[in-house]
């Protein structure tokens, strides 16, 4: 059986830096997608493969992409217009929702091996709630509308795949920091791991135990082609069985 590499694309954002961090922890070998090497060299160092490259760019994704066996793609944007939005001109974002979680993803889609392993995807809690409060608010500028076109392009590929929804996120995003610091990141939340499918889950999620749920489910088949929310809620335990967290979904 062919070694795991996993290409995680947004490596360098608040949960794609988490998810390296804890795919290294488990001796997985990672590259990383990003359009800053300078950035995830020294935040990584020679750790991961570094590979340039922009899902929006579909030029750019065949040498990403190539040998990989697990794709994790947390990239993203912010919900409402910012300087992350990256506007060009007044009617045309390069970096909107629309560009980043609809077309980019649906670009790395259609880069992805045939014989991936898995598709392991961060979508949002509310995408199938856009309608309801608070998530109304939410999709204003349409972030729950990119998230679901993404979701809906990776579900339909063939390929295999798992659809992470999280609440709100919580943990600041720890990109000042260095590979050492992200390996001893833990969570300041006090609640537990929470696991649902439907799209009824709401709460809070920790970037932490989004990242970790990411890496844990690629050695899981039970998460094979399942699209499930989590949240933080209850006690939390001193060790999360993610492996009992993931039977639920069956």
């Amino acid at each position: 059986m062919t070694a795991a590499l996993i290409l995680v694309a947004g490596a360098t954002g608040g949960v794609g830096q988490l998810a390296v961090a804890k795919a290294l922890e488990k001796g997985f070998t990672v590259r990383v997608l990003t359009r800053q090497a300078d950035k995830a060299k020294q935040m990584f160092g020679d750790r991961v493969e570094i590979a340039v490259g922009d899902i929006r760019q579909p030029n750019t994704l065949p040498a990403a992409v190539q040998n990989v066996t697990h794709i994790i793609c947390c990239t993203g944007t912010t919900a409402f217009p910012s300087a992350k939005w990256d506007f060009q001109n007044f009617f045309s974002a390069q970096n909107s929702p629309q560009q980043v979680d609809a077309v980019g993803v649906k670009n790395l889609v259609a880069a992805a091996p045939q014989d991936l392993q898995r598709f392991v995807f961060v979508s949002s809690c509310g995408v199938l709630r856009k309608k309801q409060f608070p998530f109304s608010i939410l999709n204003a500028f349409g972030v729950l509308d990119a998230k679901q076109e993404g979701e809906e392009a990776i579900a339909t590929s063939g390929l295999p795949y798992t659809i992470i929804r999280p609440g709100r996120l919580i943990d600041s995003p720890y990109t000042s920091y260095d590979l050492n610091t992200l390996l001893k990141a833990t969570t300041d939340g006090k609640l537990a791991v929470v696991v649902g499918t439907g799209d009824t889950l709401v709460g809070d999620t920790s970037r932490i135990d989004v990242a970790t749920a990411c890496v844990e489910c690629i050695s899981d088949p039970v998460t094979v082609n399942k699209t499930f929310e989590i949240v933080n809620s209850g006690a939390r335990p001193e060790i999360t069985d993610w492996e009992a967290l993931f039977a639920q979904l069956n």
